[in-house]
């Protein structure tokens, strides 16, 4: 599973828990006309942790918060690229 599409996964996940309706997931939805609340964005966060095994939020220092959907999602592949080169480096 792509970075993208484990994003999309769980966002859609976290809406159907929360009884959340959500508009079309494209690239350009600005995350605040998602609609979902910042308690349902703090679990989608946390998941995508757990199913990645990255949290770019405390990773970078310089970053900006990711506007829309597509900001966020490139946001978890340069967080997930980070990770694989930093533990070739390691290794």
């Amino acid at each position: 599973m792509s970075v993208k599409e484990a994003v999309i996964s769980e966002i859609e996940r976290v809406a159907e828990e929360n009884s959340k309706s959500l508009p079309p997931l494209t690239e350009d939805l600005v995350l605040l006309d998602s609609g979902l609340d910042s308690l349902a964005i703090a679990i989608l966060v946390s998941r995508l942790e757990e199913t990645l095994g990255v949290d770019p939020f405390s990773e970078f220092d310089d970053m900006a918060y990711p506007v829309t959907l597509g900001d966020f999602i490139r946001l978890y592949e340069h967080a997930a690229q980070h990770q694989i080169v930093t533990t070739r480096a390691a290794g």
